[in-house]
């Protein structure tokens, strides 16, 4: 257990290390390709936008094929895009390498956190994931103090010894010993933590990100959701479900695309309080993810009740 909590410290202070190196760097790289404020923006925004789109993809691998071969695969792509961030001469290398870093700091940091909770005793988790913190605090820490030497001594050689050390956790999280991966669970289960996001959103919905959310997002999470139960055993308040949501947020889209706004024209208030304003493809919406939500929940209880029985 002390090998994987060092291990997964370990690997957490790499990644940090790197993330946090960045804004001593920014004056060097102005001076030196022209770097403008806008450029410095986009550089800064690159690593995070990476991580982004790496986090659930990260979560599928490491629950498919294990948590070994996910932070393997992590920490040799944070070695490579390290190195390639250290000798790049231009701006869009240099955002590629970022985005590409955050990539792959997804895929270091979920293997590495499921890693820790898989070998924890189920006691000790929260103080062990806290340990596990605590050394990607140190890597913030530490990461200006690394920007500032890579400013003087040259990226180039700075960073290349970053991604030594990253391959060297690489070589250590090869040989440590590692549980197999437990039966996956379904991709549907995807779908349903796509719902709970959906449904408190809705519920606590302001302004821009709300129309951005109904109008963009929610036909998304009812295709992406429909393709991950394609093929499965469905019950019919499962399709309910998928359908009202699909059906409130074309309603929802029309408005966007015809009127430029959403109609909102119901309005439950109280002396003092008020709900939120909404129309009925916001009901639609809100009442087929619970009953997404709930199928989830009923499917749920029905395995663990065959399990004990």
């Amino acid at each position: 257990m002390r090998r994987v909590q060092l291990l997964v410290a370990s690997i957490v202070l790499v990644d940090t290390l790197f993330f946090a190196a960045l804004t001593p760097l920014l004056p060097h790289y102005a001076d030196r390709i022209g770097l403008d404020k806008t450029g410095a923006g986009v550089l800064a925004g690159a690593y995070p936008a990476g991580a982004f789109f790496g986090a659930i993809p990260s979560g599928i691998v490491a629950a498919r094929l294990g948590v070994k071969p996910t932070v393997l695969v992590g920490m040799t792509f944070v070695a490579l895009t390290t190195a390639a961030f250290g000798f790049a001469d231009s701006a869009w290398q240099l955002d590629l390498a970022r985005f590409c870093q955050g990539l792959a700091s997804s895929f270091s940091w979920t293997g590495a956190l499921a890693w820790l909770v898989a070998a924890a005793p189920p006691g000790r988790r929260g103080a062990l994931i806290g340990q596990a913190f605590a050394a990607a605090i140190a890597g913030a820490l530490l990461g200006p103090v690394l920007g500032g030497i890579a400013s003087v001594a040259g990226t180039g050689w700075t960073f290349g010894v970053v991604a030594i050390a990253s391959l060297g956790v690489a070589a250590w999280a090869a040989a440590t010993p590692a549980v197999r991966p437990v039966e996956p669970q379904p991709l549907g289960v995807l779908g349903s933590a796509l719902a709970y996001v959906l449904y408190f959103a809705l519920i606590a919905r302001a302004g821009a990100s709300r129309a951005i959310l109904v109008t963009y997002l929610v036909p998304a999470f009812a295709l992406v959701y429909g393709w991950l139960i394609l093929g499965e055993a469905v019950t019919a308040s499962a399709l309910a479900g998928l359908a009202l949501i699909l059906g409130g947020a074309i309603g929802n889209l029309i408005d966007r695309v015809w009127h430029g706004y959403v109609i909102d024209y119901v309005l439950f208030h109280l002396p003092g309080w008020s709900f939120a304003i909404f129309n009925l493809a916001d009901a639609f919406i809100t009442v087929g993810a619970g009953l997404v939500l709930l199928e989830e929940f009923l499917g749920w209880w029905r395995q663990r009740t065959d399990s004990t029985t």
